[in-house]
């Protein structure tokens, strides 16, 4: 292998395969094929590719600049070692990892925007401009969320013009095409290498203009007006659900496509119910008597019936008794969540002078671990606690 102060160095124009006449427009696109070919986006690991990529990349970053290109053909390589040249990849903002440098191409994917942005760019601004998405937020209560529901919205915006039927035209009048940009829609101006387009101001980047515009809609094709539609709401829907109405949002320009119509769903909070996904959740109070010695409690549902639990005796406060399949109605199917009670025993008050007395022979009767199992546990741990102590 040779030493790399005694490699020779190869031509710059052998490199990107050009000859030394060749005009500015032929060097890029010579370099446009090589990046293409050889960017590490493409070749990743592949270090021969690397380094044509390095070489195309220091060739085009010397002859794309004409005082540069001037002093290679007269110094060669010796005119960026003498401050002349095109600086090696230090000066071109040329990094390894992440091939991130500041003239060429960063990555792989640029170099296609680059290549096809002219035909995006014409294809872009000669079609007619769509109309924009509209956002509609609509508030259902639980139970119709559990339903389903068909609604009537009604909302002002962009509908289609009913005296040129979109087009922007008077009857029997026609566009013509743009002078300005020639149909095109935008104008071009080239700086070296790079291309700025813009969009035309004469047409506003349609490519053609009005001779008769409409007198209703001043050649828009589109005019302020209510609508009313009617849009079926399903079951199972929750909060932030979207449902899509394809083409019923803002009409577009001169007869363009409108755009979609989003109605995003809000569920209002439930006095009872609290939902988690398809699931209902419900706190139920019971009485100490019930969750003692046992009994029964009727628990309303979400699609209006009535559920019987049984309470097994002894149940503690925040107890859950899962209910198969009477929660909420999943989207696009026949099952439905579960209901998830959940019982909170609560404490007498007000009582009186009768029931003080039982409650204290039930104290009396009954003050034992068998009865209060978490009291005396707890109270022995507080005992074992102290005693650590003493």
């Amino acid at each position: 292998m040779k030493d790399k102060d005694t490699m020779v160095e190869q031509d710059y124009y052998s490199i990107l395969g050009v000859s030394k006449n060749a005009s500015e427009d032929d060097i890029k696109k010579a370099y446009r094929k090589l990046a293409v070919k050889y960017h590490p986006d493409k070749n990743p690991g592949n270090k021969e590719a690397e380094e044509k990529f390095k070489e195309a990349t220091s060739a085009y970053e010397t002859l794309k600049d004409s005082q540069k290109r001037a002093a290679y053909d007269r110094y060669g390589h010796q005119a960026s070692r003498n401050g002349g040249g095109s600086g090696g990849f230090g000066s071109s903002g040329f990094h390894h990892e992440g091939f991130d440098f500041a003239e060429g191409f960063s990555s792989f994917s640029d170099i296609f925007e680059e290549m096809f942005k002219e035909n995006s760019f014409r294809t872009r601004n000669s079609q007619q401009q769509p109309g924009s998405d509209i956002r509609y937020d609509l508030s259902i209560t639980l139970e119709e969320a559990f339903r389903g529901k068909t609604v009537n919205l009604k909302f002002t915006t962009f509908i289609v013009c009913d005296r040129c039927h979109g087009s922007g035209s008077e009857e029997n009048s026609r566009p013509s095409v743009c002078p300005t940009c020639g149909g095109r829609g935008s104008i071009r101006q080239q700086h070296g290498f790079v291309t700025l387009e813009r969009t035309c101001s004469t047409c506003g980047g349609t490519g053609s203009i009005l001779s008769n515009p409409c007198q209703k809609c001043s050649g828009s094709g589109r005019i302020k007006g209510e609508k009313n539609l009617e849009v079926s709401i399903p079951a199972g829907v929750d909060s932030d659900s979207r449902v899509r109405i394809p083409g019923e949002g803002e009409a577009g320009f001169k007869g363009a496509p409108s755009g979609d119509l989003y109605v995003f769903v809000i569920v209002k909070p439930h006095e009872l119910f609290k939902r988690h996904d398809s699931d209902i959740y419900i706190n139920v109070p019971i009485s100490i008597v019930t969750a003692s010695i046992g009994g029964e409690i009727k628990v309303p549902t979400i699609d209006g019936s009535v559920h019987t639990i049984k309470i097994p005796h002894g149940t503690q406060t925040g107890h859950q008794f899962r209910v198969r399949s009477k929660g909420m109605s999943m989207i696009r199917s026949n099952n439905r969540g579960d209901m998830i009670v959940e019982v909170v025993v609560e404490t007498p008050v007000s009582l009186s002078r009768k029931q003080k007395n039982l409650f204290n022979e039930f104290e009396t009767e009954g003050n034992d671990k068998s009865n209060n199992p978490k009291v005396f546990d707890f109270v022995k741990k507080i005992k074992d606690l102290v005693d650590k102590y003493d």
